[in-house]
Order: C-alpha cells, then sequence, then structure tokens
C-alpha cells in the first residue's frame, strides 16, 4: 500500500517539475524539487523505520541530496552554491557508496559476474566524458574529476550487489545508479561544454527516476545471506 502511494505522490511531483522545466516557470520548479527527495525521505522511513545501517545510509544520502537540490535551485548569479551543491550530491555518492558495501559484506565470498568488464567500461566513459569536458572546465577540473569517479564508484558498488540480495532489488538499484550517471552526464555537459535542447527536463527527469528507483529498490531489498545489520 505504502508503496503505491507513494509512488502515485512521487508521479504528481515528477509531472509536475517536468511541467515547471519545459514551461520554464522558476516559482512552480522552485515549489517542485524539493518535494522530491522529501516525498522519498517519508516512504523510506514509513517503509523501513530505519531499522538497519543500509536504510539509514541511504536516508542520509538522501537528505544531502535534498540538500543539493536547493544549493542548485538558488546558484543563479552565486557561482559558489553550484559546488556547494556538488559537494552535498558527493556526499550523497559516499552514503550511497557505504549502503551499497553493506551488501558486499554479507556475501563478500560471491564474486559477480562480469565486474571486472564493468570496471573497465565505466572507466572508459569516465575518462572520456572528463577528457571531453576538461578543456571548458577550468578550475573546476579537478572537482569534476573526483565527482565523477565517486559517481562511477557508486554505480560499480550498484553492480557488485549482483547475487548479494533479491533480483528485485538488485535490478532497481542499479538502474537508479545507471540513471543517476545520466543525469549527472547530461549537467555536465549541459553547463560546461554545449547547452543540451530542454537539457532541464532531460536532467530532472533522469534524476527523479534514479533516486525513485534507489529508494523502491531499498525498500524491498532482502539480503540473500544475513551475515550484516539489515
Amino acid at each position: 500500500m505504502k508503496t503505491k502511494l507513494f509512488s502515485f505522490i512521487f508521479f504528481l511531483v515528477f509531472v509536475i517539475q517536468l511541467y515547471a522545466e519545459y514551461a520554464n516557470n522558476v516559482n512552480l520548479r522552485n515549489f517542485s524539487k524539493p518535494l522530491i527527495a522529501i516525498v522519498l525521505l517519508v516512504w523510506l522511513f514509513l517503509s523501513t523505520n530505519l531499522k538497519g545501517r543500509f536504510h539509514k545510509r541511504i536516508f542520509t544520502g538522501l537528505i544531502f541530496a535534498l540538500v543539493g537540490d536547493i544549493l542548485l535551485m538558488l546558484q543563479n548569479g552565486k557561482p559558489s552554491l553550484f559546488i556547494y551543491g556538488l559537494i552535498a550530491f558527493l556526499v550523497c555518492h559516499i552514503f550511497y557508496i557505504r549502503a551499497f558495501t553493506l551488501d558486499h559484506k554479507s556475501n563478500p565470498s560471491h564474486k559477480t559476474p562480469y565486474f571486472l568488464w564493468a570496471v573497465g567500461a565505466f572507466a572508459i566513459f569516465c575518462s572520456g566524458l572528463f577528457f571531453y569536458l576538461q578543456p571548458k572546465l577550468g578550475a573546476m577540473q579537478f572537482p569534476v574529476l573526483m565527482y565523477a569517479i565517486i559517481i562511477c564508484i557508486m554505480v560499480l558498488m550498484a553492480v557488485n550487489r549482483y547475487g548479494k540480495v533479491n533480483i528485485f532489488s538488485f535490478k532497481l538499484i542499479l538502474y537508479g545508479a545507471l540513471f543517476f550517471l545520466l543525469s549527472d552526464s547530461a549537467l555536465a555537459v549541459n553547463k560546461f561544454a554545449q547547452p543540451i535542447p530542454q537539457g532541464g527536463a532531460l536532467i530532472m527527469a533522469s534524476y527523479m527516476i534514479a533516486q525513485y528507483l534507489i529508494v523502491y529498490g531499498t525498500v524491498s531489498r532482502q539480503l540473500v545471506v544475513t551475515r550484516t545489520e539489515i
């Protein structure tokens, strides 16, 4: 029941946010954007009571995502807020990584098939995107590189959950991590390289899908072998 209810509420927020992006309605966008993380935080709390470390870490990551959303929302004319927003999302990814690591620790002897292939693929993607953006980054080269590395690690840790949790949770969180990578990559290209047509809508749509799938995967998570606190 909670999943259906909050999925419906989130769908409404999703539609409002996309409409605000397409219509360039700043007031509506500023109203709906914080609701993205707030709805997911309430859903996660009511569904899990934050009983285990995994839930607590995803919840904390979402709080930093909320802070990042607000800072990026207010960044116009204030370049420093973009940096602070970047840091907030960096911390969000670190908490997600720490959560996903718990699943690896629950069954460390299980080897994820094709994990090394995934490492190679995301290393190539991360390097390619960075070198594409590098001429336009200026003083932002190091922060953007660190952010790219961290988000790729987050995706890899989502890949590494295979065989350690139920397949439904694995797929939801993996797809969510990939959508997060898409959103942040589009944001970087749109901001530093060249404007993407309706880039705001693309960035926000992929971001909202990412966070929804990660929370849904967290709510539905079941360990295959319980060796860590749930």
